[in-house]
């Protein structure tokens, strides 16, 4: 039986303007991929425009996947086994963080396809790395609640899960949501419970702060519509 297809996880920037973010080799492997699993046609087309001008994208086949339309997972299979290699693209950031990839990860689990995790920009650890807060034991949340009094009640017991294990709570909004969170968080946390907030993390206007909820409520920033990561230590 010949060998199954290899899948590679393929890391995006996380600003339009950082390709320099991304490491030669990613640009190797795409060369040699003509199918991919990717979020958002337009963005993917883009972006490996981007990574060499020469790769002709008509002639790749685009599979889409997302919260609503997860990926064809038995199509994932198919054309694994039968040799070919699949690139899986998030919007921005690390594939199968936060987004469906993971579940062509699973399928190729299943039929002992190789997976390739590939270098590249992801926020919520270059959030933490800059955060000062503890690296030793954080959980990702991802997004909280969109309901008001349910997302009121995921802030705090997130604090006062933080507060028992010293754990830093990770989580992420919509953009344009962002000063709708932040409202809440300060609203809704004791004075002394530390937030970093990292905006548009690589991009030419990269924010990352941390203050206690005491100090933010002094000078709220504007993050309407800003990529952008929450952490948080109480």
């Amino acid at each position: 039986m010949a060998q199954p297809g290899k899948v590679y996880l393929i890391p995006t920037v996380l600003s339009p303007d950082a390709l320099h973010t991304i490491p030669a080799y990613i640009t190797a492997a795409v060369q040699q991929i003509s199918i991919f699993f990717v979020e958002n046609e337009r963005t993917a087309r883009r972006y490996l425009k981007a990574l060499d001008k020469s790769i002709n994208i008509d002639t790749l086949q685009l599979l889409l996947m997302h919260e609503h339309n997860p990926p064809d997972t038995a199509l994932a299979k198919k054309l694994l086994l039968e040799g070919k290699d699949i690139g899986i693209m998030s919007e921005a950031g690390c594939p199968a963080i936060a987004d469906p990839g993971h579940l062509v990860v699973r399928a190729a689990h299943s039929i002992d396809a190789p997976v390739i995790p590939m270098v590249g920009p992801n926020s919520m650890l270059l959030a933490l790395m800059a955060s000062g807060m503890n690296g030793q034991n954080f959980q990702f949340i991802g997004y909280l609640p969109v309901k008001p009094p349910e997302r009121v009640k995921a802030i705090r017991d997130l604090e006062l899960q933080s507060q028992k294990k010293q754990q830093t709570q990770l989580f992420i909004e919509t953009p344009y949501r962002n000063n709708q969170l932040l409202k809440d968080i300060l609203a809704n946390c004791k004075d002394t419970t530390q937030i970093c907030i990292a905006a548009d993390i690589t991009g030419p206007e990269e924010f990352i702060h941390t203050r206690s909820v005491k100090e933010w409520k002094h000078s709220i920033p504007e993050l309407h519509k800003k990529p952008a990561i929450f952490l948080m230590l109480a």
